[in-house]
């Protein structure tokens, strides 16, 4: 399927500076919301009580909030869980209330304002430790994940390439976090598996514009740099398009029927998809370029002759 027929490549390398001064300015934005408003960790990572009940007719989630807010529990989030009648409750872990007691005072709660009983099926308690465990554990994921995609483009293609695949790869990761500490929402372990799953993302569409790359260096001799990269770019043009859109539907379905378990795994996934579309093109490439990529670089080793020298292509 044909999206764009284009004659001529598209001069993608003419915005190159201005996308760089651009990514520069997000990240500095980004990286101030860090330190001034911080992330909002969700129950996950600061600890707290996830309790699952069971209702005998539909649930409404405002009466449920409602019945809550006035046990004193005004910031759990309440969500349904599976069918209309399971609803899981969270609530962040507070000093001045006892984590033992709060699944039977809600379940107690429920129970006054309900016409037929609410049954308890789950009660479990996260403590901060464990909290501060998984912040240490996702972290590391998201490390070794780009020490690994590193190396791996070191090997197959060119250092000046595996760095500007794995700076657009932590400029993707950072504005996606940016995005969630601007806006205070919530970081909890589905939108860390969105975060992980946007890095194998990216880095695929990245690795499909360098493999066109090393193909338009070889193929083409007397072009510059510029050239290379617009044409090998504006050649990948429909893949990138057909992929983005199609992925970005699924998430669309997901971020609005999909419920508020998955909300945040949507939200990041949709910003980050836009975001490393655009790095693909103008960081990724733009960086190897700013490195000082050539056409020597992307061909092969030249063949060694019997007697050691080696031959002249």
């Amino acid at each position: 399927m044909q999206v764009f027929n284009l004659s001529q490549p598209l001069n993608f390398m003419r915005l190159k500076w201005p996308a760089v001064m651009l990514s520069i300015l997000l990240l500095i934005g980004s990286l101030a919301s860090f330190f001034i408003n911080g992330i909002n960790w969700g129950l996950d990572f600061t600890g707290g009580t996830v309790i699952e009940a069971g209702f005998s007719q539909p649930a409404d989630l405002a009466a449920v909030r409602q019945t809550l807010n006035s046990a004193g529990y005004g910031d759990a989030v309440v969500q349904l869980f599976g069918t209309s009648r399971d609803v899981m409750i969270r609530i962040p872990l507070r000093a001045e209330i006892a984590q033992a007691v709060v699944g039977d005072t809600v379940l107690q709660a429920l129970n006054a304002q309900q016409a037929e009983p609410v049954t308890m099926r789950r009660v479990e308690f996260v403590g901060p430790s464990v909290g501060e465990e998984l912040k240490q554990d996702g972290g590391l994921a998201m490390l070794t994940a780009l020490v690994g995609i590193l190396l791996y483009v070191a090997m197959r293609f060119e250092w000046r390439l595996s760095v500007g695949a794995v700076v657009a790869l932590a400029h993707d990761v950072i504005l996606t976090l940016g995005l969630f500490s601007v806006l205070q929402l919530e970081f909890d372990l589905t939108v860390l598996a969105a975060i992980l799953a946007l890095i194998g993302y990216s880095i695929n569409d990245t690795i499909v514009v360098f493999d066109r790359i090393r193909e338009t260096f070889r193929k083409l001799r007397d072009v510059s740099t510029d050239e290379v990269i617009n044409s090998a770019i504006t050649s990948t043009l429909n893949r990138t398009v057909i992929t983005s859109l199609t992925t970005v539907l699924v998430l669309i379905v997901l971020f609005y029927l999909g419920g508020a378990l998955i909300h945040g795994f949507a939200t990041a996934l949709l910003f980050g998809i836009a975001v490393g579309t655009y790095s693909s093109i103008y960081v990724a490439s733009a960086i190897a370029e700013i490195l000082g990529i050539s056409r020597e670089d992307m061909l092969p080793p030249a063949p060694v002759a019997e007697d050691g020298e080696g031959a002249v292509l």
